[in-house]
């Protein structure tokens, strides 16, 4: 194997970030060696850098020995996430949309590619099992989040173009739309019709529709809600046909 003579070497705090965003990617734990081999550093220096995660409670070990986050990072992260502005605002939503809908519901923001998921509420019962979570991700262009808040950002083919860019788009079903021009034409439909709909684009058997959230901005969207749903149990064309009640319910108001 050629050398890389120019790959940066992991030092000081950057090599204690990567071994702790490393820690996250393995909730069944990790041991030392594949650590090592994961941040390419030598063990000693992943042995100390794991034991400065776990003085700090960031890292811990389970009883097999192999390293997982710690209660305190985990404490962290879910007393930020609760705290956000956001996530408050919109926890109401969401209840709302689960309680009338019986499915689960989502808010997401945009970030590059991809759709982060801030919040997301299951019904207390008959609960579709999503690949999403809060933090997680999912490719934009073949998520109803993702397309809506696409189509604000992206207004022509030029921009879209821009945006995909030399990279293939991911196709995760055959449903999923992987060309620039298809992108383009769904965006426009999104602008025109005001929502957007994922008709089992990134899981078979799962369709989603989505509407802005307008929590910062009047005019821009801070976000995308949604509804998602198995596709035998709520179809696509219930949830559109109900496009105006979920809109009412995410602006706060009564639906009719």
């Amino acid at each position: 194997m050629p050398e890389l003579i120019d790959e940066p070497k992991l030092v000081g705090s950057d090599r204690v970030l990567a071994v702790l965003a490393e820690l996250a990617r393995h909730p069944d734990g990790i041991g030392l060696e594949e650590m090592a081999r994961a941040v390419a550093s030598p063990k000693p220096t992943v042995h100390r850098a794991l034991a400065a995660l776990r003085r700090a409670g960031f890292a811990a070990q389970n009883g097999h020995g192999r390293y997982v986050l710690g209660d305190e990072f985990l404490r962290m992260a879910f007393a930020h996430h609760e705290a956000r502005p956001d996530h408050v605002r919109v926890m109401p939503v969401l209840k709302a949309l689960c309680d009338r809908y019986g499915e689960t519901v989502h808010y997401a923001v945009l970030d590059g590619d991809s759709v982060v998921y801030r919040s997301k509420l299951d019904p207390a019962a008959g609960a579709v099992r999503l690949t999403s979570v809060v933090g997680g991700r999912n490719p934009a262009h073949c998520t109803a989040v993702g397309k809506l808040l696409l189509a604000h950002s992206l207004p022509d083919e030029d921009a879209v173009r821009a945006w995909v860019g030399d990279r293939a788009l991911e196709r995760r079903t055959e449903r999923s739309i992987t060309t620039v021009e298809g992108l383009h034409a769904e965006l426009e439909r999104v602008r025109e019709q005001g929502y957007a709909a994922d008709d089992q684009e990134s899981e078979p058997g799962v369709n989603c529709l989505a509407v802005p959230a307008y929590l910062t901005s009047p005019t821009m969207p801070s976000g995308a809600i949604s509804v998602s749903g198995l596709a035998y149990r709520t179809p696509l064309p219930t949830l559109i046909d109900d496009v105006a009640a979920i809109r009412a319910i995410v602006m706060g108001e009564q639906p009719t």
